[in-house]
C-alpha cells in the first residue's frame, strides 16, 4: 500500500501497560497474552487513512519499560512525530508514572511532538484510574489528547493512532512541521511508499516473558 507520509510514533509508558499489545493489535490485528518482553524497542508499521485523500505510514517503536533500559530508550524518543503515553487503568502506580515519561520525553523529544495520553485495559473490571481524573491531567499538560483502549478487544487502538496521525498532518498543512528537518520525525515519500525513515538507530531487541 502507497502513503504520502512517514512518520516516526514512539510508545512510552511503565512495563506491562499494554503498549506491546496496542501497538500488535494495529498492525497484525491481534492479541496475546503472554509475549516477550520489549528490550530497546521494536517497531512496527500501520498505513492509516487521513483525509481520504493523503494516507499516513505510521513507523511505531515499542520502547522498554523497565528501569533498566530506561537510559536506551530514552535515545529513541529524538526525531519522534508523535507519541502515545501510555498507562494501565487497572493500576494507579502506572498512571503516576506518566508525569514522569512526560518529562523525559519532552527533554528529548522535538516541543512540537503529539503526545496522546492512553488508558489502557478498558476491558478489565478493576478501574483504579478515572477517566476524569486522566482527562484532566492531559488538559492541563497540555498533550493533544487522551483515550481510553482495550488492546485485548481493539476498542479505540485504531482511532488512538489516527487521532496523532491526523494531528501530525495538520501541522504539516499549517507549516508548523517542517518535513524537510528531521528533528520532526516525518516525511512526505513520492515513491509510492519505497522510502523510509533514516533514523539512525540501533538493532531492536527482545527478550524474557509478560503479560500484555
Amino acid at each position: 500500500m502507497s502513503w504520502d507520509y512517514i512518520a516516526k510514533i514512539v510508545m512510552i509508558g511503565d512495563s506491562a501497560c499494554g503498549k506491546s499489545s496496542l501497538t500488535l493489535r494495529l498492525t497484525d490485528d491481534t492479541f496475546s497474552e503472554f509475549h516477550d518482553v520489549t528490550i530497546a524497542a521494536e517497531i512496527g508499521s500501520k498505513v492509516v487513512d487521513l483525509d481520504g485523500k493523503e494516507k499516513m505510514k505510521l513507523q511505531i517503536w515499542d520502547t522498554a519499560g523497565q528501569e533498566h533500559f530506561r537510559a536506551v530508550t530514552r535515545s529513541y524518543f529524538r526525531n519522534a512525530a508523535g507519541c502515545l503515553l501510555v498507562y494501565d487503568i487497572t493500576r494507579a502506580k502506572t498512571f503516576a508514572n506518566v508525569q514522569m515519561w512526560l518529562g523525559e520525553l519532552r527533554d528529548q523529544a522535538d516541543e512540537d511532538i503529539i503526545i496522546m495520553l492512553v488508558g489502557n485495559k478498558t476491558d478489565v473490571g478493576a478501574r483504579q484510574v478515572e477517566t476524569e481524573e486522566a482527562q484532566k491531567w492531559a488538559d492541563e499538560n497540555g498533550l493533544a489528547g487522551f483515550i481510553e483502549t482495550s488492546a485485548k478487544t481493539g476498542d479505540q487502538v485504531l482511532e488512538a493512532y489516527s487521532r496523532v496521525a491526523q494531528q501530525i498532518h495538520a501541522n504539516i498543512k499549517t507549516g508548523k512541521t517542517n518535513i524537510k528537518d528531521k528533528r520532526y520525525g516525518v516525511r512526505a515519500t513520492t515513491t509510492g511508499g519505497a522510502q523510509q525513515l533514516n533514523l539512525d538507530e540501533g538493532p531492536v531487541k527482545k527478550g524474557g516473558s509478560t503479560c500484555c
